[in-house]
């Protein structure tokens, strides 16, 4: 990389952190630290709520989704707007009439303390888990280019997220995250329109468009009712919903972000914003992905993204086995490129694309997609502490050899913009939560100020730590964006499912609402271990509706044996 570009990347990096730390530096209260002034006006929520969930994992891996499947994961987002409307009037107007630093503290006045802890507890594994894959996300790029070990680029990355975290708190986190959707946002819009220009000259937009149909790529919308497909409209109404509730209503990570806000009304609007706004963000972040797949049908590809793989592979003793898998995909790039030339043709033409013609190319990316397979098997016998999946590498392999210099750090710095704005985010909750659910409500209830505001940034630095080290094994996840929803929804289902009844269920009680919670999750781990043996086939999604659902009905009844 040209030193133009790690001068772009590491001006950027330092001058958010410096931001960060100049305009926290009269943060002097632990309430200052965890919680801002509550000050903030509701874009600056939005925003924050934006970047917060934008991590680096949103840059790397959805545009590989795209890549990769298509359109069809736009769906995972529709339930958004939804949840947003459902907790401005529900769940907000809770939280700021009992003045609570955590979401968890309605709890232990709605129910008491066992179950507060325990869903702060839940939170804690949750959210500790997900810290660490987005720090791990940006690591992939920075080791693929400098060769670096993973522990050297999480380690960096990593600190950098905990010197201005620790420095500034809350308000920190906030602030940095406004310059870092510029950052990130400005950086998005170039790829998008330098992939226009990268296209050959006789391919406009709208050309694209029709080829990436005809070849399956713009399959937004399946309202086929099927809970095994990942992503449909079912799938996205009703498990999407719910997570996205659980996510932005019980997640210290969100629920800190509209709590620092001036007042209820800015909050709402915050919330309402995100809601508006996220949706055609990911979406334009998956019409990223969909030109790179549009530009590589004119430009060869790599049969592996991930170049450190195939230097591995290249040196071993299959070296000769893997030569002939590429000059295979070269062949078969090269017939199809043919085939796609005359599909262009048919589509420009008056009587459009013929069926034919549409088949043949789909069953050339099928045949690329089977030597890519086999590609990944060769790798892993051959390198077997290899990660063979390579979706996540294919945006970042387009941006270091088609844009030009100064712009590759400039697209660097968004994913690293974009991994420190939720990480900062996450391990400012996880101290939070650890401060006042665990450490001030249960060991040291009278201490002085101080002596809060110094446990609360040694917190923030053993979180940060523990992120680090979970890191080390997010490599162990096909895809990122959907390793961090798994994550989340193993748990957010359970602890939604608390809420809803100190919400909607006056009269039952905490006891059977802690048995309900502890029943539900074992079910919950029970159902995705299920899944994943093969045993039972079942969207990820629908474990968040499980969850909840699951905490309401067995609260019920549980409620109503111990009443007898």
């Amino acid at each position: 990389m040209h030193w133009i570009d790690w001068s772009v990347l590491a001006s950027t990096l330092i001058l958010i952190v410096l931001y960060g730390i100049w305009k926290t530096r009269h943060v002097s209260s632990a309430e200052s630290f965890l919680l801002g002034d509550r000050n903030l006006p509701w874009w600056t929520i939005g925003l924050s709520i934006m970047a917060t969930q934008a991590s680096a994992i949103t840059f790397l891996s959805t545009p590989g989704q795209a890549f990769e499947e298509g359109m069809g994961f736009a769906q995972f987002y529709f339930g958004l707007p939804v949840a947003m409307v459902i907790l401005c009037i529900w769940f907000l107007p809770r939280y700021y009439k009992l003045k609570v630093f955590t979401a968890y503290e309605y709890l232990e006045q709605r129910f008491d303390v066992k179950v507060r802890v325990l869903t702060a507890t839940l939170f804690l594994i949750s959210r500790g888990l997900a810290a660490g894959i987005t720090i791990f996300a940006p690591s992939i790029i920075l080791s693929s280019i400098l060769g670096w070990e993973l522990f050297m680029t999480n380690l960096v990355i990593g600190l950098l997220v905990i010197i201005y975290t620790v420095a500034g708190g809350t308000t920190a986190v906030s602030q940095t995250q406004k310059q870092q959707m510029i950052v990130i946002l400005s950086g998005m819009f170039i790829a998008f329109f330098i992939l226009l220009s990268k296209l050959p000259q006789n391919i406009g937009f709208v050309d694209s468009l029709k080829l990436a149909g005809q070849m399956g790529k713009l399959d937004i919308v399946n309202f086929e009712f099927d809970l095994t497909k990942k992503y449909n409209m079912w799938t996205a109404m009703l498990g999407g919903t719910f997570l996205f509730l659980s996510y932005f209503g019980t997640d210290q990570s969100q629920v800190q972000r509209y709590l620092s806000g001036k007042s209820l009304t800015e909050s709402r609007l915050g919330l309402l914003f995100n809601g508006i706004f996220k949706v055609p963000m990911q979406f334009f972040i998956l019409l990223v992905g969909l030109m790179v797949f549009i530009f590589y049908q004119f430009n060869s590809t790599p049969v592996h993204f991930n170049e450190a793989n195939v230097a591995a592979v290249s040196e071993s003793s299959s070296s000769a086995e893997f030569d002939l898998i590429e000059r295979r995909h070269q062949e078969v790039y090269e017939l199809k490129k043919e085939k796609i030339e005359q599909l262009l043709t048919e589509i420009q033409s008056d009587a459009g694309a013929s069926a034919q013609m549409s088949n043949e190319v789909v069953e050339l990316v099928e045949q690329e997609k089977t030597i890519r397979a086999e590609a990944k098997d060769l790798i892993k016998s051959a390198v077997p502490d290899a990660d063979v999946e390579d979706a996540d590498y294919v945006f970042i392999h387009w941006v270091t050899r088609n844009l030009p210099v100064g712009l590759i750090g400039l697209l660097l710095a968004v994913i690293f913009s974009a991994a420190m704005s939720s990480t900062a985010s996450e391990i400012n909750a996880l101290a939070t939560t650890t401060v006042v659910d665990l450490y001030k409500r249960n060991f040291a209830r009278k201490r002085d100020d101080n002596h809060y505001l110094r446990v609360s940034k040694l917190l923030t630095i053993i979180w940060g730590v523990i992120a680090l080290i979970f890191a080390t094994f997010a490599s162990l996840f096909e895809n990122l964006i959907e390793a961090v929803n798994i994550i989340g929804s193993l748990f957010y289902g359970t602890i939604l499912g608390i809420f809803i009844v100190g919400f909607f269920f006056k009269n039952i009680r905490a006891t059977p609402v802690l048995i309900a919670a502890i029943i539900s999750e074992i079910l919950v781990i029970t159902t995705i271990t299920l899944s994943a043996t093969g045993v039972i086939n079942l969207s990820y999604l629908m474990l968040n509706l499980i969850g909840c659902a699951l905490v309401v009905m067995i609260a019920h009844i549980f409620d109503a044996l111990l009443s007898d």
